[in-house]
C-alpha cells in the first residue's frame, strides 16, 4: 500500500496549483516531466544532453516528432515558477561541451522550460491545437523523494525501520558509534541540545558512510541529512532515530519528546511542502538508477537498491489523467525506470542490463499496479562517453570499449592523465538476472548458473566527455548518446501527436 502522502490542507492547496495550472495550459499546453535519481545517476547529465539534442539537431531516430520533421522550433523559455532556481543548462552544457568535465550533481531542486513549436500528426488536431508544447523539466534529488514515505510513519515507526536496516549486514558495523551514543544517552532522559546534536552528527555521519563509493547503499532517509543546504544546523535537522523505544509515548521533556517534535516537524515544514509544491504536480517522471555501480558493490548495494526503487514507486499516484481529473489532482501516467551510463557496457550487455534493472523493480510495480504501459524500463547514456571496439587476446576476439579516463584514474596499476584513451574489457552481466538474486533471496543457485557466476568481475572506469565532432563549418554537433530518444519517445511522444 503507499503511504498516505498528503494531509486535507494539502489536498486542497493542490487543487488550487493544479487549477492554476490547468488555467495556463489553456493558452499555452505544458508537460510537467520529473527527472530524478539516487546519488551520481546522472540527472544533471540526462538534462543537459535532452535539452541540448533538442536545441542544436541532434539524432533523436525514435523520437517520432523529430524523426517525421514536425517540430519546427525549439527554444528555452522563461520557466513559470519564478520562486524555484532554475536549472543552469547554460553552465552545465558548458563543462560537457567545452571543458570536457562532467558538471555537479543536483544539490536542490530547479526548473527549466523548452518550448517546442510542431505540427501535429492528426489533421483535426491541426484545426484546433495550437501545436505548441512547453516541457516544464523539475529537477530534484532522489534522496528528497525516498524522504516522502515518511509522511505515512510516526517516529516510533521511523525508528524501528532504520535501527532495523542499520543493524544488519554491513551497516552494522558503520552505525557502531550511533547507536552507542544513542543508547547511551537514552531515550528517556531529560532533553539536553548538547547531546541531540551529538547523535544527530553521529547519525548523519553513519549516512554518509553508507553513501560512500565503496559501499555505494541506497536507501537513506532523511534525505536532507545527506543534503542540507540551508537548513544545515537547524533543529528540524537536528534529531536521530532512537533504538529500542520502551512502550507507551515519549515522557514530557525527554530526549525523546525532543527528538520526535523535531522528526515532526521536519516532515511538516520539510517533506510536505516538496510534495505539496513540486511532486504533486508533476504529469510524467523518470528515474535515473546507477544499477552497475550496485552491481559492481555485490549483492547487499543491490538488494538496497531494490529496496529504495520500491519506497520511489510506492510514492506515485498510478492512474490516467482525464481533462476533468487533471483539474483537481494529477496523476503521473507514465514512469520511465533509466538504467544510466550504458556506454560503459558493450552493447551486448545493454539488454542484459535492462532485464537486470526491470528485475529491481518488478515486484514493486506490481504492489502499487503500475507494471504495464504505465512503467517502462531502459538502459541508456546521456552522453556516450566511449565507443566500441574489438581486441585479441589469447587467441580470442574479446568487445572492448574506447575512451578517455579522467585524470587519476587507475587501471591495472597504471594512472591516466586525462588526455590519454585506452580500450578496457568491461566484462558480462550474466544473461539470467536471478544469478544475482537468488542468494540474497535465500534460494539456492541452480548448477545451470554456476558456470555464469565465474563471469569476469566488471570493471568499470570514469571517463571523460567526449570531444565533439564539428562540421566542416565549424559548427559542433550535439551530444552523443544512447537511447535518449527512446526516452523521450516514451515519456513526451503522445503530448506531440
Amino acid at each position: 500500500m503507499a503511504p498516505i502522502l498528503s494531509s486535507f490542507k494539502d489536498d486542497a492547496l493542490i487543487v488550487l496549483d493544479n487549477l492554476a495550472d490547468r488555467a495556463s495550459g489553456l493558452v499555452n499546453p505544458a508537460v510537467r516531466l520529473g527527472v530524478t535519481g539516487l546519488s551520481r545517476a546522472g540527472k544533471t547529465v540526462f538534462i543537459s544532453s535532452l535539452v541540448h539534442n533538442l536545441l542544436n539537431g541532434g539524432r533523436l531516430p525514435v523520437f517520432e516528432p523529430i524523426r517525421s520533421g514536425r517540430v519546427s522550433k525549439v527554444r528555452l523559455e522563461p520557466q513559470p515558477d519564478d520562486a524555484v532556481p532554475r536549472f543552469q543548462y547554460e553552465d552545465h552544457i558548458a563543462a560537457l561541451v567545452r571543458d570536457r568535465v562532467w558538471p555537479d550533481s543536483t544539490r536542490a531542486i530547479s526548473q527549466l522550460r523548452i518550448t517546442l513549436d510542431y505540427e501535429s500528426a492528426s489533421g483535426w488536431n491541426r484545426m484546433f491545437s495550437p501545436g505548441r508544447l512547453s516541457i516544464d523539466i523539475v529537477d530534484y534529488p532522489g534522496e528528497w523523494l525516498l524522504d516522502l514515505p515518511l509522511l505515512g510513519q510516526d517516529f516510533r515507526e521511523f525508528s524501528e525501520s532504520t535501527v532495523r536496516r542499520a543493524r544488519a549486514g554491513t551497516r552494522a558495523t558503520l552505525s557502531r558509534e550511533w547507536l552507542a551514543l544513542a543508547s547511551v544517552s537514552g531515550a528517556t532522559v531529560a532533553a539536553d541540545e548538547g547531546s541531540a546534536r551529538r547523535i544527530a552528527e553521529s547519525f548523519t555521519a553513519y549516512l554518509q558512510a553508507c553513501k560512500a563509493d565503496d559501499r555505494s547503499l541506497s536507501t537513506l532517509p532523511p534525505g536532507r541529512f545527506l543534503m542540507p543546504g540551508d537548513l544545515e544546523g537547524s533543529p528540524a535537522l537536528t534529531f536521530s532515530p532512537l533504538p529500542d523505544l520502551p512502550q507507551g509515548r515519549a515522557p514530557k521533556g525527554s530526549l525523546w519528546a525532543m527528538m520526535e517534535r523535531r522528526y515532526e516537524a521536519y516532515k511538516t515544514h520539510v517533506v510536505s511542502p516538496f510534495f505539496r509544491e513540486h511532486f504533486a504536480r508533476l504529469d510524467r517522471q523518470i528515474v535515473l538508477v546507477d544499477a552497475l555501480q550496485a552491481i559492481n558493490r555485490g549483492q547487499e548495494a543491490l538488494s538496497d537498491l531494490e529496496q529504495a526503487l520500491a519506497d520511489v514507486l510506492a510514492c506515485f499516484r498510478p492512474g490516467t489523467n482525464s481533462w476533468l481529473s487533471s483539474l483537481f489532482t494529477r496523476r503521473i501516467d507514465r514512469v520511465l525506470i533509466a538504467a544510466t551510463k550504458a556506454d560503459h557496457l558493450h552493447h551486448e550487455s545493454h539488454d542484459r542490463l535492462e532485464r537486470i534493472t526491470a528485475r529491481l523493480v518488478s515486484r514493486a510495480a506490481e504492489r502499487i499496479g503500475m507494471s504495464g504501459a504505465g512503467l517502462e524500463v531502459m538502459a541508456l547514456a546521456s552522453v556516450r562517453a566511449t565507443r566500441e571496439a574489438t581486441v585479441s587476446h589469447d587467441g580470442h576476439t574479446l568487445p572492448v570499449i574506447v575512451g578517455t579516463p579522467i585524470a587519476g584514474e587507475r587501471i591495472n596499476g597504471d594512472v591516466f592523465d586525462g588526455e590519454r584513451k585506452t580500450a578496457i574489457f568491461p566484462g558480462d552481466l550474466p544473461e539470467d538476472p536471478e544469478v544475482l538474486f537468488e542468494p540474497m533471496n535465500g534460494h539456492k543457485v541452480s548448477k545451470s548458473t554456476e558456470a555464469e557466476r565465474a563471469m569476469p568481475e566488471l570493471n568499470f572506469v570514469r571517463f571523460r566527455p567526449p570531444p565533439l565532432d564539428e562540421t566542416r563549418g565549424g559548427l559542433k554537433l550535439s551530444v552523443p548518446h544512447i537511447r535518449l530518444d527512446g526516452a523521450m519517445q516514451f515519456l513526451l511522444g503522445d503530448r506531440l501527436a
